[in-house]
């Protein structure tokens, strides 16, 4: 299937813990009209405070992104925290994409969808002080551990399965973060008169409709290895590396013209 829009973020190439292979194989079904880079893409915070791990499943996602450019679909690039230097760039028109602050995707139903990384919603979620790099560090931690549960799980012939997920939905700590932000995207998406928001960041991939308005986080390709798509027809699903389906918001009904006049009546 061609898809309308794709949404990607959070890949992290470049970072330990980046699913590169995984992210090629998804590349390689992909097809879209337009491919919107969420922020995250490649960690330059990770290549220059760490040691870069670069390998040929890195390669092969830069390759597929280029081939996705010559096959005809338009590239957005939105940078994010861990790629802030990108934001320089904000404006300009590159040979192989367009880079941007932020964007409003128009579905084919007609809903507005801000698209932002979500990194500016930070002061409004964010814990701060100690409790905020103790976080980290065990986040840093529980990702190693997913890398070793799931070399377990493919020696056995196993699924991918996201531990670092397992864990946050038991901290009350990470759901209430998780929640925080969820709000401060659908409130600055009100604000704006939007009809939702696109967004990555947090690694809590979702979509749903809360008080009338789309929330759509697509994911990333550390732990949940999910993107967000839009179907031809204006369906928004949730994809996992598989592209299986994991969940859905159906299009907005098109009322006839005579219908419109009788509700606005």
């Amino acid at each position: 299937m061609r898809h309308r829009a794709a949404f990607l973020s959070d890949c992290h190439l470049g970072a330990k813990h980046c699913h590169a292979a995984e992210l090629a194989r998804f590349l390689e079904q992909l097809q879209c009209d337009r491919l919107y880079l969420v922020g995250d893409i490649v960690d330059l915070w990770w290549m220059t405070c760490r040691r870069a791990h670069w390998d040929a499943a890195h390669l092969r996602v830069v390759e597929r992104l280029h081939a996705l450019r010559r096959a005809g679909t338009e590239i957005i690039y939105i940078p994010g925290n861990h790629d802030r230097p990108v934001r320089r760039l904000c404006g300009l028109a590159l040979p192989a994409m367009r880079v941007r602050r932020r964007a409003i995707h128009v579905t084919a139903d007609g809903r507005r969808l801000l698209v932002v990384h979500g990194d500016e919603f930070d002061a409004q979620t964010q814990f701060g002080g100690l409790q905020e790099r103790v976080g980290d560090w065990l986040y840093y931690k529980i990702l190693t551990g997913n890398a070793l549960v799931n070399r377990a799980r493919r020696h056995f012939g196993l699924r991918y399965w996201s531990l670092a997920e397992f864990l946050k939905q038991r901290s009350g700590a990470a759901e209430r973060y998780i929640e925080r932000y969820r709000q401060a995207g659908l409130d600055e998406a009100r604000r704006r008169g939007l009809d939702g928001i696109v967004c990555g960041h947090i690694h809590r991939a979702a979509l749903e409709v809360r008080r009338g308005l789309v929330y759509a986080n697509d994911g990333d390709w550390v732990e949940s290895l999910t993107a967000l798509v839009e179907d031809q027809d204006g369906t928004l699903r949730l994809l996992s590396h598989h592209h299986t389906t994991l969940a859905r918001i159906a299009p907005r009904p098109v009322l006839p013209p005579r219908a419109w006049e009788r509700a606005a009546a």
